[in-house]
C-alpha cells in the first residue's frame, strides 16, 4: 500500500452548497463541513425517488465527513478470477488498434479546467506515484469480489496536469466503450480513489478494462469506468452526455452510487 494517503493540495476550493431536505436542523459535531463537498446531487430528479436521492448522498457524506478509507481486506480473501462482468472487448476501432499494439499508443488526454492540459502514456502513468489496495467491488446486481489494484491516485494525475483551475467542480471521465461518468472533488481526492493498470499483481487484463480503469471505491461497479481514455476537468455535467452527470444517470441509475 502507498504510505502516502494525504489528500493532494490541487483540492484548493471546497464547497459546502447546502444540505438535502429535512437534514439542514443536523448538528454537525467535529464534522468539518467545508471538506465534504456538495451534499446533493449536480442534477434533481423529483418525486420520491428524487428524495431519496438527496437524502441518501446527504447521508453517506455526513458520515464520510473526515475522508475515512474503505475497508482493505487480507490477500487470503482476493479472488483469482475476477468477473469480467458487461463490456469486455470494446468495437471501437482506436481501442482496437491500441490493443493491437499492446497499448504502446496509448495516451490519457487530461484536459479542461486543469492549468497545464498533458498526454500521459502507460509507462508515464506507471512511474508515477503508486498505491496497493485490496478492497471489494460491490455490483448494483448483486455480486460482489475482492481484488487487489494498484494503480495512480486519481489526484496525482490531475497535479501532473497543473492542478485545477479554481472553477473546477467535477471531474469527467470518458471510455472507448463509450461511457462517462463525472466525479465530484469530494470523491476525486480521495486517497483510494485511483486509475488502475495492475490487477491481482498482474497487468490489467482486457476482460477488466484494460490498459486503465478507474477505481472509486467508496461506490458501486457501475461508477468503475473501464477503458478509461481521457479525464477533464468541468464546472458543470450540463455538457456531459445529456447532463445528468453521467451515462447512468442518463439512463436513470442514481449519479451518486455510495456502497
Amino acid at each position: 500500500m502507498a504510505d502516502d494517503t494525504t489528500p493532494s493540495p490541487i483540492f484548493t476550493r471546497r464547497r459546502f452548497l447546502g444540505s438535502a431536505a429535512g437534514l439542514s436542523g443536523l448538528v454537525l459535531a467535529g464534522c468539518d463541513v467545508a471538506d465534504m463537498g456538495d451534499l446533493t446531487p449536480p442534477t434533481k430528479r423529483g418525486g420520491l425517488v428524487g428524495i431519496a436521492d438527496k437524502l441518501t448522498m446527504a447521508s453517506q457524506r455526513l458520515l464520510m465527513a473526515h475522508q475515512p478509507l474503505v475497508q482493505e481486506h487480507d490477500p487470503r480473501d482476493i479472488v483469482q478470477d475476477f468477473p469480467t462482468w458487461g463490456q469486455t472487448n470494446p468495437r471501437d476501432e482506436e481501442y482496437q488498434r491500441l490493443l493491437a499494439g499492446e497499448f504502446d499508443e496509448w495516451r490519457l488526454e487530461v484536459g479542461g479546467l486543469v492549468n497545464a492540459p498533458v498526454s500521459i502514456s502507460l509507462p508515464q502513468l506507471q512511474s508515477m506515484k503508486r498505491r496497493t489496495q485490496i478492497t471489494a467491488h460491490i455490483c448494483e446486481q448483486g455480486w460482489s469480489a475482492i481484488a487487489e489494484w494498484t494503480g495512480t491516485p486519481l489526484m496525482d494525475v490531475l497535479a501532473a496536469a497543473g492542478g485545477l483551475k479554481p472553477e473546477a467542480r467535477f471531474v469527467a471521465v470518458s471510455s472507448f466503450d463509450g461511457w462517462y461518468e463525472c466525479y465530484d472533488l469530494f470523491d476525486v481526492v480521495h486517497p483510494q480513489t485511483i486509475l488502475a493498470y495492475g490487477l491481482n499483481g498482474r497487468d490489467l487484463p482486457r476482460g477488466n478494462g484494460a490498459p486503465v480503469r478507474l477505481r472509486v471505491e467508496r461506490h458501486c461497479g457501475y461508477k468503475q469506468l473501464k477503458f478509461v481514455k481521457s479525464i477533464e476537468a468541468v464546472a458543470t455535467v450540463e455538457e456531459v452526455g445529456r447532463g445528468n452527470g453521467g451515462i447512468n444517470a442518463d439512463w436513470g441509475f442514481h449519479w451518486y452510487a455510495g456502497a
